[in-house]
């Protein structure tokens, strides 16, 4: 068994005790200062672990020596020591083992009272934290100048205007729309199906591609078989407004992840450390239609992106800051990272642009639908209608006056809204003041709309005439209407040619616009090839000038044939009808090849109001009966021209040689 070590400083311990009952009382001293540093509970408990606690109770003092000695040591296998000198030294070793230990409950003491100072200064501090938030609540963050804003705020959403006019003249079901019954059945087909497709709307401004798409999607939620439900959203955005940032921290068309190091960041999520997934126009109108006007204007590149999300039906996010294993991520956070976004919709884009303006992807995975121009007649009738639900009345020629100054519907609405203001402006004269029986219904009682109200808001307006130009049933020299298409909408080109003799033979001239562009040029030098070949008249004799009124670029050759028949007048002396709008590109061998935008120059030379049109045969197929009301005349050589025009008995007679070159060719 272990003993305990000696200790030579024994001197002072038998000053200290001189006798047994000293030392009794010492040893009790000692228990006492134990169970002070440690405790009276502590004390026992120890007493037990050590096996002392009878030898604690013993009325012998080596007993209670021992037991002093285990429990100050913490060592259960002490044993009784015998002797003086050896309980003397036991005691010393005890008296020395308390110094340490109540040395060490000293210091700790020290600590647990710093420590006790800081906790309750903390906890004071979070009482203080907590007082404040909670005055904060009850009072919110508002102060008298906040208050002030509000009530500003709410003053002003109590008053507005009750309905603009636009919003009263626009058509509210498809019935309403005009001139587009064909346009409205094909985009139904595609999207009021159980397999509903992407869908490009091309046609020319204000004719209803728009308000069309969005009567569409309330027809096809009605349909059983449509996938739509009834709350499929229409989700509308502006092709040309659409911009983003190419490090994606700002895409509202797609959706962007805001980084918790740039402005717009949550405060919570910018002090984690937590990047935001904010959802975009195509995750909003998920289940529904998505409606992009002037689909064409957006970025190309955004065009790709929005591809590779038709793809999908999803959109993935992506962000350095991203850590998936962070606690302190929301659970909605980490889904989006996940999962990403859902994005099942059906696009519907619309343009006034050509198909080749638009992605070639894109193109190829929408079903294309092409609305028509409108008619002058078709215009009067929009018109009317708006006319009827202003609740107004209007002079005869109203309508077809505004008629003349526009192709668009919906520029034909506002000049009725217009022409309305001013009619009930003109009919309460400008100086009347308000009375009290002036209700809505009693100040636009009995409004008639004249045409001077329409004329002031073309004057205001500097509104001009679509169609300047206008059919005339006589013959003219060296004047021919050609026709052309920006934007799907026609026009027509007046072409007008004079020729004389030149100076000296062989040195003539040949004079063109020289905006007109170079593939109007090559259609000149084509025309004066082939009347050489017709007629036989060498144009290298006369000073020619080829004219187009009003400029512009002739960007396509399709107006080669009316520059030659231009030529052919001027130089044969032979008048041209001037009823009639030509169109066709003309080869050097004297045969009319097809051209595009057949359907939007019929309804050129319709509004115009030509008697007839000649195309080429090849786009005889793309006249159909909507068109009704303009002879065609299709042809496939000049030869046919001529028949057709009734130009033969007014020509020139060409040379043998140049008559048998011609023949040889045709």
């Amino acid at each position: 068994m272990p003993r305990l070590g000696e200790n030579p400083n024994l001197t002072r311990f038998r000053r200290k005790f001189g006798s047994e009952d000293e030392m009794g009382r010492y040893v009790s001293a000692l228990y006492d200062v134990l169970a002070s540093a440690i405790g009276a509970d502590k004390l026992v408990l120890r007493a037990g672990k050590m096996n002392a606690l009878k030898l604690m109770r013993s009325q012998a003092l080596p007993d209670r020596i021992c037991a002093l000695a285990r429990l100050v040591c913490e060592d259960p296998t002490l044993e009784r020591v015998s002797g003086r000198a050896d309980v003397r030294r036991v005691l010393n070793e005890i008296e020395e083992r308390l110094a340490d230990l109540i040395a060490h409950k000293s210091v700790e003491d020290a600590i647990d009272r710093r420590i006790n100072a800081k906790m309750i200064e903390r906890q004071r501090e979070y009482l203080h934290d907590i007082k404040l938030e909670t005055l904060r609540e009850d009072t919110g963050p508002e102060t008298p100048a906040t208050q002030k804003k509000l009530e500003d705020l709410e003053r002003l959403d109590a008053r507005g205007l009750a309905a603009s006019a636009l919003q009263i003249l626009r058509p509210q079901s498809l019935r309403e729309i005009v001139g587009q019954e064909t346009a409205i059945q094909s985009l139904l087909a595609k999207i009021s199906s159980p397999y509903p497709q992407h869908v490009i709307l091309y046609g020319p401004p204000g004719v209803g591609k728009t308000t069309v798409a969005r009567l569409a999607l309330e027809v096809a939620k009605a349909r059983a078989y449509a996938p739509f439900p009834k709350n499929a959203p229409f989700v509308e955005a502006g092709g040309t407004t659409l911009r983003w940032d190419p490090r994606e921290t700002t895409n509202p068309l797609l959706g962007s992840v805001h980084d918790p190091i740039y402005q717009g960041s949550r405060r919570e999520f910018s002090e984690a450390g937590i990047p935001e997934p904010k959802l975009g126009l195509v995750s909003k109108a998920h289940g529904g239609v998505l409606f992009i006007d002037e689909i064409g204007e957006m970025d190309p590149l955004l065009q790709t992106k929005l591809l590779k999300v038709l793809e999908d039906k999803r959109v993935r996010f992506e962000s350095s800051y991203y850590d998936d294993s962070a606690a302190n991520v929301p659970a909605y956070v980490k889904k989006l990272f996940a999962d990403g976004a859902p994005a099942d919709f059906i696009l519907i884009g619309a343009t006034t642009r050509e198909p080749e303006d638009i992605d070639a992807a894109i193109r190829s995975r929408c079903a294309a639908v092409y609305f028509e121009p409108l008619t002058q007649a078709q215009i009067v009738a929009i018109v009317q209608a708006a006319i009827k639900r202003l609740g107004a009345k209007a002079a005869r020629g109203v309508p077809r006056l505004i008629a003349a100054y526009t192709v668009e519907g919906r520029k034909a609405v506002q000049v009725v809204a217009d022409a309305y203001g001013q009619a009930l402006y003109r009919s309460h004269g400008p100086r009347r003041a308000k009375r009290a029986d002036d209700s809505v219904a009693n100040a636009t009682k009995n409004v008639t709309i004249g045409e001077d109200d329409v004329r002031a808001v073309v004057q205001s307006g500097r509104l001009v005439q679509h169609t300047l130009v206008r059919a005339r049933s006589v013959r003219e020299i060296g004047k021919t209407f050609g026709l052309g298409v920006v934007h799907y909408l026609g026009s027509i080109i007046e072409i007008e040619a004079v020729a004389f003799l030149a100076a000296q033979p062989g040195k003539g001239a040949m004079r063109f616009n020289d905006t007109a562009g170079s593939m109007a040029k090559d259609s000149v030098f084509n025309a004066a090839a082939v009347l050489r070949a017709v007629t036989g008249i060498d144009t290298a004799n006369y000073d020619l000038h080829i004219n187009v009124i009003g400029g512009g670029n002739i960007d396509g050759p399709s107006a080669g044939l009316a520059i030659f028949l231009s030529l052919y007048s001027a130089l044969t002396k032979t008048p041209l009808p001037q009823d009639v709008a030509i169109t066709g590109e003309l080869s050097i061998q004297g045969k009319i090849r097809a051209v595009g935008g057949i359907v939007e120059k019929l309804y050129a030379a319709r509004q115009a109001g030509m008697r007839a049109i000649v195309l080429p045969k090849e786009n005889r197929r793309e006249v159909y009966g909507a068109l009704a009301g303009i002879e065609v005349l299709p042809v496939t050589s000049v030869e046919q021209v001529f028949r057709s025009l009734d130009l033969h008995k007014k020509s020139t007679r060409r040379p043998a040689r140049a008559r048998r070159s011609t023949s040889a060719r045709t």
